[in-house]
């Protein structure tokens, strides 16, 4: 069975730093280890992130949805992860998402203000969570530039990409085609078409209410592209 410093060190945030320095950082900062059964709600939308949090064992499952319900995004996240990060400073700091286990798992949680002292503390901790910033800026500047180039699949891709992680899988993006294709502003023939087109070069599946993800890196990849 890995130990606790094994299973800190594969984290995102906490990669790349020794045993000895995780001990520090145990005596540093409070780390709270949470317990939740399969269907318990982790956070809901709207929630204040006010912890960053880290799946240290299972899984999860977060989704997210419009206002009236009618649009929804669905990931899974296993473990070792982390839970939203870009959430737990700026303007906004509410979870976009409701978090639920998929089966039993481990949460390791930090405060803010620990958290600020993690960072403060080594290079390695400030570099790590900055390059996982950065990784979602250029994310979400890939999508806009796509968004101007009126290419139906880039559209597409870009926003079942911007709202998912990296590392999740198993994403289902929930809609009536009718909505879907009418907030992409064309035609149902032209939406069938680019949806059959992915579907046959096994990027996604789909059927009357929902677009199933294959593989996000080749959704990632059309957005460069």
């Amino acid at each position: 069975m890995d130990s606790m410093y094994d299973i800190l060190m594969r984290l995102p945030l906490f990669s790349g730093v020794t045993h000895e320095r995780i001990s520090e950082i145990l005596e540093m900062a409070k780390f709270h280890f949470l317990k939740y059964l399969p269907g318990e709600q982790i956070f809901a939308a709207g929630d204040q992130c006010t912890h960053i949090r880290f799946i240290i064992n299972g899984s999860i499952r977060l989704t997210t949805s419009n206002d009236d319900g009618r649009f929804k995004v669905s990931q899974t996240l296993v473990a070792p992860n982390v839970i939203a990060p870009e959430f737990l400073f700026g303007r906004t700091t509410a979870y976009p998402c409701t978090a639920t286990a998929i089966e039993p798992c481990g949460i390791l949680q930090i405060s803010k203000s620990d958290y600020l002292k993690i960072l403060n503390s080594d290079t390695i901790f400030m570099f790590n969570f900055l390059n996982i910033l950065s990784m979602n800026a250029q994310k979400s500047t890939d999508g806009v530039l796509a968004l101007t180039s009126g290419d139906l699949e880039q559209r597409i891709a870009f926003w079942i990409v911007a709202l998912t992680q990296r590392e999740s899988i198993d994403i289902t993006l929930s809609c009536r085609q009718r909505d879907m294709y009418t907030l992409f502003g064309v035609q149902r023939t032209s939406f069938i078409a680019t949806l059959e087109s992915m579907k046959n070069r096994g990027i996604i599946d789909y059927d009357q209410n929902e677009i199933r993800v294959l593989s996000r890196r080749e959704l990632a990849n059309i957005i460069s592209n």
